[in-house]
């Protein structure tokens, strides 16, 4: 074959090969068709849970590309592995101790989970692991609009370069917020509302933060297995109540047995408020259907 013509040829694969841009879509296509064939459901909210229900119990097996976590009962769990092996070749690591940046503690009454070997890297990151610690997670708020070290930027005020790395703090405080440090999440979400325009008092406030988790990187999360109270919802609204804009603000948290599950403070119009209650109750409609 001449050079010239075969600059303009491709290779068609018979089968995808690892590292590949459509690895990770076919390996998840051949491992849906298999859990679907044994009688596991999922929908288009959550596409990478599978979820089996039977008259003894129940199996949830959460994919994340290759790696896959089995909660339910003993029984279920136990059948899932023994099919999975007999499809794929596969090696069981026992009960989950890290994933994606959380670390799982089993005790025998309950299970803690922390992230604070990635506590210590985004201090160690952003030059922070030497702060001296703080008791809160924030600065208090005056009510004067003028005074309020999170109010936005103002003509007099000098914005932050891109040498300032705050959208990479934002980010990495957002990933904390959103698993296991459910108490810096209002003030993170304050400074996150300022990403395109941050000043030096922004700035000053992402450092609050650091300087607070400093003091407290052992904190997490921890479920019992017996716990005294069930499902708990809180949730709370105030009309035009962000001073600076006029929007009307509200938040929601839901906790098991005293510790949150699931939880997060907005800042949106009418219209996305209603968008997010209609999902929540798509979701809603999906366990019911699930669990009956």
């Amino acid at each position: 074959m001449p050079e010239a013509s075969k600059e303009l040829c491709s290779v068609k694969l018979q089968r995808s090969l690892y590292g590949l841009k459509q690895s990770g879509r076919m390996w998840y296509n051949r491992l849906s068709e298999y859990l679907l064939s044994k009688g596991y459901v999922n929908n288009a909210i959550c596409p990478c849970v599978f979820i089996k229900k039977s008259s003894t119990g129940f199996v949830i097996i959460a994919v994340y590309v290759d790696d896959l976590n089995m909660i339910g009962t003993q029984k279920e769990i136990d059948d899932a592995r023994t099919h999975m092996k007999d499809e794929f070749e596969m090696k069981d690591l026992g009960k989950t101790k890290f994933c994606l940046g959380l670390q799982i503690e089993h005790f025998q009454d309950g299970i803690f989970l922390h992230q604070s070997n990635y506590t210590k890297r985004v201090l160690k990151r952003f030059y922070m692991d030497k702060a001296t610690p703080l008791s809160s997670p924030m600065v208090n708020r005056s009510l004067d609009v003028n005074k309020d070290p999170f109010r936005p930027i103002e003509d007099s005020e000098e914005m932050l370069g891109p040498e300032v790395p705050y959208m990479s703090a934002i980010g990495a405080l957002m990933y904390l917020a959103n698993c296991t440090r459910p108490d810096i999440a209002f003030a993170t979400n304050l400074l996150a509302r300022y990403s395109s325009s941050p000043t030096r008092r922004h700035w000053n406030g992402i450092k609050h933060i650091f300087r607070y988790l400093q003091g407290t990187i052992e904190f997490g999360l921890y479920y019992s297995r017996n716990p005294e109270v069930g499902l708990v919802g809180f949730a709370d609204a105030g009309y035009l109540s962000d001073p600076h804009k006029a929007r009307s603000q509200t938040g929601y948290i839901f906790t098991y047995g005293g510790t949150a599950i699931s939880g997060v403070p907005k800042n949106k119009l009418w219209l996305q408020r209603l968008q997010i209650m209609r999902k929540s109750l798509l979701c809603m409609k999906h366990v019911e259907s699930v669990y009956g």
